[in-house]
């Protein structure tokens, strides 16, 4: 193997003005409140794997075509959106995803993916590289594929080596515990093997169908705490959030979802995130800032049993600030509506 690309000069100047447009988008995130800081949007829902625990792919659809990516992309762009990840489905089946990335970039926006990782290979990096991907995290289930997942280190090992030499984007390795995963001491395998590629190496808790917290048994919950033990090894913060989880008490957080994060879902409508859809369920094209503003006041009924990581860790930039005002149940039920004049 080679040396990794990311440690030549080309490879160093990415990194240093990745990491200074990423410390630009948090000031300008604390600054001000009327911009998504990340959207999901979904180009595929098409998905070459079939993991028993998902429930955001099909084997039918038909990529969305690409000038209509461009639409939502640019919708994006007008309200300031700071990060674009991609997700799906599986965003590598698109065939002209090299151009919807640039077309993020084109924006301003940092641009990220999360993929299965099957259809990587040394070129496809090299146009990821060329495209202006920032980030891309790749989820690995267990050691050995089985019937709950093929996501498999032994499967995408080769794959993961092939990144080490060859991608200039930052690359995060998720492992995950719970959702019928047989075996959770398989996560700490997977991370050791992403340290020594080089990569960052994250643990997440699969949630039930709904997003919905599923506490951990006492064995996932130990090797849990192995994986985020700062003391001891270079992996991902620990919070009080996912510690809740871990231990399956509710949370108390302000859930910006519809604001400072949004998930555009293959049909181009506007999500709370994908395990709340069909609200608000209005085309991306037609969300404005005031929809944004609003929706940062608005709490939503099943933030407190909530597992979604990404929604949370948008949501806390936010913490702080703001009470919210109104409530929306799953489905757009208003709760409770309390004019922000009346503060």
């Amino acid at each position: 193997m080679g040396i990794p690309r990311r440690s030549t000069l080309r490879g160093l100047w990415k990194r240093v003005t990745r990491k200074a447009r990423e410390y630009a988008m948090v000031l300008r995130a604390l600054a001000d409140t009327a911009h998504p800081v990340l959207v999901q949007i979904i180009p595929t829902r098409f998905c070459n794997l079939s993991c028993a625990y998902c429930n955001e792919y099909d084997k039918v659809s038909e990529p969305v075509p690409l000038e209509e990516m461009y639409r939502r992309i640019d919708a994006l762009g007008r309200l300031g959106t700071a990060m674009i990840g991609i997700s799906g489905g599986e965003p590598l089946t698109h065939p002209q995803l090299d151009d919807i990335i640039r077309r993020m970039r084109q924006t301003g926006a940092i641009a990220g993916m999360i993929t299965n990782g099957f259809l990587l290979s040394p070129e496809r990096i090299l146009r990821l590289n060329e495209a202006g991907l920032d980030h891309m995290q790749i989820s690995i289930d267990n050691l050995e594929p089985d019937e709950v997942s093929k996501k498999s280190l032994k499967t995408l090992d080769k794959r993961l080596e092939m990144l080490a030499e060859y991608a200039e984007f930052h690359v995060n390795i998720n492992s995950v515990v719970g959702g019928g995963i047989r075996n959770p001491n398989d996560a700490l395998v997977i991370g050791k093997r992403a340290l020594e590629l080089g990569f960052e190496s994250t643990i997440g808790i699969i949630h039930d169908g709904d997003g919905q917290l599923k506490p951990l048994a006492e064995e996932e919950a130990r090797v849990f705490h192995v994986m985020t033990d700062r003391r001891k090894t270079n992996y991902a913060q620990f919070d009080k959030f996912q510690e809740a989880i871990v231990e399956g008490r509710p949370n108390n957080w302000r859930c910006r979802a519809g604001s400072r994060y949004l998930y555009v879902c293959e049909d181009g409508l506007v999500h709370y995130c994908s395990q709340q859809r069909g609200y608000p369920g209005v085309p991306v094209a037609e969300w404005t800032r005031e929809d944004v503003k609003r929706e940062f006041v608005t709490a939503k009924s099943c933030a407190p049993h909530c597992t979604i990581g990404c929604v949370h860790r948008i949501s806390y930039i936010d913490h702080w600030r703001t009470p919210q005002t109104r409530m929306v149940a799953p489905g757009g039920q208003e709760l409770v509506k309390i004019s922000i004049s009346d503060q």
